[in-house]
């Protein structure tokens, strides 16, 4: 669904996507957006995407200008204590799967990632 928006990887693991992360900000060449699943092997979303906001908080030491990376939970839990502590963790956004193109191309405007 993204692909004609810009280059796209995939992470089979929530480790592999830290690690994905954390070499994008190494090469000065942060990701615009991340899509997590909150149940992904060795590592979910929800740790993926705390261990993500840590390691930008690291960065912002670092170089004040850094800016956050927009970071959406695409999953399909959907209930009250996983949105709640995804909203806790900075997630930018929560949708659920199966994925709406339309939904998921609006939260992409709102979040001023398309036009």
């Amino acid at each position: 669904m993204l692909k004609e928006y810009g280059p796209t990887h995939v992470a089979v693991s929530g480790v592999e996507a830290v690690e994905a992360f954390r070499a994008s900000v190494e090469a000065h060449e942060p990701y615009d957006l991340i899509c997590l699943d909150i149940m992904m092997p060795e590592m979910d979303g929800q740790e993926a995407l705390s261990e993500i906001r840590k390691l930008e908080g690291e960065r912002r030491k670092k170089d004040v200008m850094f800016s956050d990376t927009k970071i959406l939970m695409t999953t399909a839990l959907d209930d009250r204590e996983n949105v709640k502590e995804a909203l806790r963790n900075r997630c930018d956004g929560y949708l659920l799967k199966p994925l709406d193109q339309r939904k998921l191309l609006d939260k992409l405007r709102e979040l001023s990632l398309i036009l």
